[in-house]
């Protein structure tokens, strides 16, 4: 059985890598457009632990993740581990 990789977003939270599609800045009106969109939609996972929203992760099932990470060390956990993945 495969092991499925986990992606830590900060504050003891993890995504399933292998579903993540993008890691963005939140600063961007179009990305604060799509955090109010999936809030509505029910499709929005707060990981913040109420801290200030530093990145959004967007998985294929369409569900938005926020998370008080910079989206640039998550960026670099993410990675980290495909190369890990690879030996």
């Amino acid at each position: 059985m495969a092991k499925t990789a986990l992606l830590n977003i900060g504050f003891g939270n993890y995504v399933v890598s292998s579903r993540v599609v993008a890691i963005v800045n939140p600063t961007s009106s179009p990305m604060r457009r799509l955090r109010e969109d999936a809030r509505g939609d029910n499709r929005l996972v707060d990981a913040t632990q109420g801290r200030k929203t530093r990145s959004i992760i967007i998985t294929d099932s369409n569900h938005v993740v926020l998370s008080g990470i910079q989206a640039e060390t998550i960026g670099q956990r993410f990675l980290q581990e495909d190369d890990s993945d690879d030996g």
